[in-house]
């Protein structure tokens, strides 16, 4: 049974649904058989991060209707706060679970973002549908769109790539333009296509078409995903792993601990 929403975990000023991954994919099930589309963010330090510093783009992440926590940090932060979030639910797996559920059910998925096409290879958000459409038998690919980057700043490319998705209804988007880009876009879309749930996915359209390689699950599970996209790109990461977000979750940590120890709110959300 989902969580009564009255137990969202407030988390470095964001709240935060204490849902496991089964209970996030129940959820979004029941809700596309009652004609209720939707929006899923997964914040984690980094996302956070920036929301702090910008309170038009955190009132635009509390628009959302489930937010659940990618990174691990959110999640020791919430328990060292005597507060419970039950996993980390990373939008890399949701995508999975997500299409096996959706599998299930018949239901269909549009795959945006992703590597462009090149030398004969298609592009990531094809390869991406493809490949999920090939694990999860039953799920229908609506369409999928590699826009160039980019696109989002030109008037006439946003209209027509969100027109490419309207036209084909689809019950779930997935769309991994990284953030805040994908969250933007959303929504945009989700005024023409309210029955119709969405996930900004990041870099999990990468991971599924093969383009990246995720970091062994002993990482994942340590939470330390970050340390191997660090060493695989550190020129890119560096600055922002270790000058920006380390410092972050060290703070976040520490007021957890300073509210258990004194009981004086941590987090507000």
């Amino acid at each position: 049974m989902l969580r009564s929403y009255t137990r969202r975990v407030p988390v470095g000023g964001l709240a935060i649904d204490p849902l496991t991954e089964p209970e996030v994919v129940a959820h979004v099930l029941r809700a596309l058989d009652e004609g209720r589309g939707g929006w899923i963010v997964t914040p984690n330090v980094d996302i956070l991060r920036q929301v702090s510093r910008d309170p038009a783009l955190l009132a635009h992440l509390r628009a959302a209707d489930l937010a659940v926590a990618d990174g691990a940090p959110l999640v020791w932060a919430a328990r060292l706060a005597g507060r419970s979030l039950p996993a980390r639910v990373a939008g890399s797996d949701l995508i999975w679970s997500l299409s096996r559920g959706l599998a299930a059910a018949g239901r269909s998925v549009f795959v945006l973002g992703g590597a462009p096409a090149a030398d004969g290879v298609a592009d990531g958000a094809q390869r991406a549908a493809e490949r999920l459409a090939e694990a999860c038998p039953g799920l229908r690919v609506a369409g999928t769109l590699c826009p160039p980057f980019g696109f989002d700043r030109d008037p006439a490319r946003l209209a027509d790539a969100c027109t490419s998705v309207v036209e084909r209804r689809p019950d779930m988007v997935y769309v991994g333009l990284g953030f805040p880009r994908q969250e933007h876009l959303i929504a945009r879309l989700r005024a023409d296509l309210p029955e119709t749930w969405f996930l900004g996915c990041g870099a999990a359209v990468n991971f599924v078409a093969g383009d990246v390689r995720r970091a062994r699950p002993v990482l994942q599970k340590a939470g330390l995903e970050w340390l191997d996209r660090l060493a695989r790109e550190p020129h890119r990461l560096a600055r922002r792993y270790l000058r920006e977000d380390a410092p972050f979750a060290a703070a976040l940590l520490a007021r957890s601990l300073h509210h258990r120890l004194t009981r004086r709110p941590a987090h507000r959300a």
